[in-house]
């Protein structure tokens, strides 16, 4: 019934798009300095030539657009790969009250909701997104409203549900008094032992996921008193990864704590989304299995805070935001300087959609120079996507998915949280 409602919500749509935007033929940006993700230097004074969907050229100097050709004046300012944000769940925010929604909200109710989100993170500079676990598999008809041209909003590659296991992280039911819900099984994305663990893989996989989100460990949010355990299996792990890798699925893991990251990269999973307490160790584990960090110290920071508002999150969960949130931007400086690979990811709806780029400041505040901290969300998180063919940098052939701000980057990573263009797929939504 609610895959019913999500699929003729994601028909329903079109109407609710504020905007419309159509595909011009030729596109010329001038723009004073150029980060294309390719070169260890800026170029200036360059002339980027859209066609279509695609960048078609990369000039020297200012070229003169001819009849029928948009220009875009970007000359005082700096022009980008459209940023990635690799850990959002873009159909949801955290709000006062947000704990009642699972009582209070229908399939519907969430769904239109997303419209708005998917639209601010866009204008915001993020021309894709991952997202890490939804309710009423709403980010993948949000991704195909999307892609059909029903709704304005970021390219969006989508986990579906996430997976738990009973009492874990991602467990629906967690909070909800015994018998107002079904025990939840693989179709909802709670397994308990390795054949429930493939049969919901599969399950993603024919509702339309593009990857697997595991929360290997328990999490800051939810209603259970650990944080940081670890929550899997190492059979139920290994048969996730492997069971993903047949079906042609990246798998990104949720965890805090030390042993849960620890199985997780053993197993062969791509990512360790948060990671707080990592340590040397870890650290060379995923160095050995070549695994990427996402950090999402937004998130941390943004939890940290709002513990301290009295009402705003359940008691349960206040101890663990307070003791949990501040440590990440630690935890990934400490990455940096041991060579870990990382890449961009805010945990945006725990924080508030469209705030995505303040990441890039505390990204800074690590240690990362600004053209690393601007790597890490375009040709870093473009790797880790498995896009780099078509995303992530400014060369000629790759998707024209673009972001310019008025000011130099370099200088002040924090101009990034104020783009003052947007090119998606060659359409302009934001000048």
């Amino acid at each position: 019934m609610r895959k019913t409602i999500i699929s003729a919500l994601a028909a329903s749509l079109v109407w609710f798009a504020s905007t419309t935007h159509a595909n011009t033929d030729t596109v010329l940006i001038h723009a004073g300095m150029l980060i294309d993700g390719t070169t260890a230097s800026p170029r200036e004074r360059v002339t980027v030539r859209i066609e279509g969907n695609t960048i078609a050229a990369i000039e020297n100097g200012f070229q003169q657009p001819q009849a029928g050709e948009i220009l875009v004046d970007l000359t005082s300012g700096t022009l980008m790969p459209g940023f990635i944000d690799m850990h959002t769940h873009i159909t949801s925010q955290m709000e006062p009250g947000s704990y009642m929604y699972r009582y209070t909200q229908n399939a519907a109710d969430v769904a239109y909701r997303s419209v708005g989100f998917a639209e601010t993170t866009l204008l915001a500079g993020f021309t894709t997104i991952r997202d890490l676990g939804d309710s009423f598999n709403t980010s993948i008809a949000l991704r195909n409203a999307i892609n059909k041209g029903n709704i304005t909003g970021p390219r969006i590659y989508t986990a579906g549900k996430s997976l738990a296991t009973t009492g874990g992280h991602a467990d629906p039911s967690n909070g909800h008094r015994h018998g107002l819900l079904d025990t939840p099984t693989p179709t909802e994305g709670v397994v308990n032992g390795p054949i429930e663990a493939r049969q919901a893989v599969r399950q993603r996989y024919k509702d339309g996921s593009d990857l697997i989100k595991i929360t290997a460990t328990g999490g800051v949010l939810s209603m259970a008193a650990s944080g940081d355990n670890p929550q899997f299996m190492m059979d139920e792990l290994e048969a996730i990864v492997a069971t993903a890798r047949d079906y042609g699925m990246r798998v990104a893991v949720h965890a805090h704590g030390k042993e849960g990251m620890m199985r997780a990269i053993k197993a062969g999973v791509d990512s360790i989304e948060h990671g707080t307490y990592m340590d040397d160790e870890v650290f060379a584990l995923m160095r050995e299995h070549n695994t990427w960090y996402v950090p999402t110290i937004l998130a941390g920071k943004t939890v940290a805070e709002r513990a301290d508002i009295d009402g705003y999150f359940p008691e349960q969960v206040r101890p663990k935001a307070r003791t949990i949130g501040p440590l990440i931007q630690g935890t990934l400086s400490r990455a940096y300087d041991a060579g870990v690979k990382i890449a961009f990811g805010t945990d945006s709806g725990v924080s508030y959609h469209g705030d995505n780029g303040k990441e890039f400041v505390y990204l800074v505040e690590a240690g990362l120079t600004e053209l690393e901290a601007i790597r890490a969300a375009t040709s870093s998180a473009a790797e880790l996507l498995g896009a780099s063919e078509i995303l992530g940098t400014v060369e000629v052939g790759k998707l024209a998915d673009l972001v310019g701000v008025d000011a130099n980057p370099l200088h002040d990573i924090s101009v990034l949280g104020n783009v003052s263009f947007v090119m998606k797929d060659g359409v302009i939504y934001k000048q």
